[in-house]
């Protein structure tokens, strides 16, 4: 069956991995990226598919109503998986309207386009599907212990059978209400309720995921593993909120996109899913693996790069502990990850050493303004 999806934000992080996992697998597919190019939009991320057939690139701002309507009309388009998104806390903390505007006011420009195309359509709803990603950090913040006293840490089995570190017996449900603690967070949390409000309203067929930290290849040095891999190789400080002792959650990025790909074709409608690795580390401790991995690759001794860390200022608002139940996605639908943090690290921590000129580029920006004077002239 041939379909046409938009895939928004698909030069990003997540997006290029989700963007190539569409279009490899599915041939018959066309699958259109639509990204604005912002600082952490990437087409060099993509040159592996960007010449296959049933790829298109289109620059536009998800904001930009008119032309996201006129797109869809265009195309045919029969799905939308929304990934475009302002997603670092530091940046909303400093300029929450960036965030509003981006993550409200242009999930509601997709929802909008969408609603009007799809419902001039003969056939309306049938065949159609708005999937928004969201981020487990709508539901607020959980702590180190519970109130029936466990200690942390202990180590407690997945239903996968792979063991996890946890730190308390709590986690993220989906039927947790909504706690945000940050500008980013809350604009998530607004943007999920305009799509369960399309779905109540219109009857839009429509799936959220809410998914915990992503680590894997591609990703933009601001967020904590590809930048700490990087200041450890170049033997800068590496800046630690805190104490270090914020609880996350890890997804390798692939695992990420293929539950996507899954929940996208298999999910029901209307429905919550919860992704997540099973996978907790406090902050500290994630980035000592990270040194002493980074110290054995670059052929150092182990550990020697210990003194890099330094303890900062916390983040105004910092959120103690996120930790994701899949249980859901597993059981409904028969997905869990695929790798074991101790290799899906090794293998991040290698493609970041081995792709120095990819990170060299996204640092100095240069990539920025290749793509933004190639587009100027279209």
């Amino acid at each position: 069956m041939r379909r046409t999806i938009i895939i928004t934000g698909g030069a990003g992080f997540i997006g290029n991995h989700v963007v190539r996992l569409f279009v490899n697998k599915y041939p018959e597919y066309k699958i259109i990226n639509l990204d604005k190019l912002t600082y952490a939009g990437n087409l060099a991320n993509l040159k592996d598919i960007e010449n296959k057939p049933n790829y298109r690139f289109v620059k536009m701002d998800i904001c930009d109503f008119d032309n996201v309507y006129k797109l869809m009309q265009e195309e045919h388009v029969d799905g939308i998986i929304h990934l475009a998104a302002e997603s670092h806390v530091d940046r909303s903390i400093k300029d929450p309207f960036t965030f509003a505007q981006t993550n409200v006011m242009g999930s509601l420009s997709l929802l909008q386009a969408a609603k009007l195309y799809w419902e001039s359509l003969p056939e309306k709803w049938e065949g159609k599907r708005f999937y928004h990603i969201s981020t487990d950090e709508v539901y607020g913040a959980l702590e180190l212990t519970d109130p029936e006293g466990i200690i942390p840490p202990f180590t407690t089995k997945a239903s996968s059978g792979k063991h996890h570190l946890a730190y308390g017996s709590k986690f993220f449900t989906e039927d947790l209400k909504y706690q945000p603690h940050s500008p980013y967070s809350a604009a998530k949390a607004a943007s999920d309720h305009f799509v369960r409000a399309f779905h109540d309203t219109y009857g839009m067929p429509t799936v959220v995921t809410n998914c915990s930290n992503n680590y894997g290849p591609y990703q933009f040095p601001e967020k904590l593993i590809p930048l700490f891999i990087n200041n450890i190789r170049h033997r800068k400080p590496l800046p630690v909120y805190g104490k270090g002792e914020n609880v996350r959650d890890w997804l390798y990025v692939e695992d990420h996109a293929r539950a996507i790909d899954l929940i996208f074709h298999e999910g029901k409608v209307a429905e919550t899913y919860n992704i997540g690795g099973f996978n907790e580390w406090k902050n500290i401790d994630l980035i000592k693996v990270l040194i002493n991995t980074v110290d054995r690759l670059l052929g150092r001794k182990e550990g020697e790069d210990m003194d890099l860390i330094t303890y900062v200022t916390d983040r105004a608002g910092h959120d103690l502990r996120y930790a994701i139940d899949s249980t859901k996605l597993q059981k409904e639908l028969g997905w869990e990850p695929s790798l074991q943090f101790e290799e899906g690290i090794e293998k991040t921590v290698r493609w970041y050493l081995d792709n120095q000129d990819w990170m060299d580029n996204v640092t100095s920006g240069d990539y920025l303004r290749y793509y933004e004077d190639m587009y100027s002239n279209r």
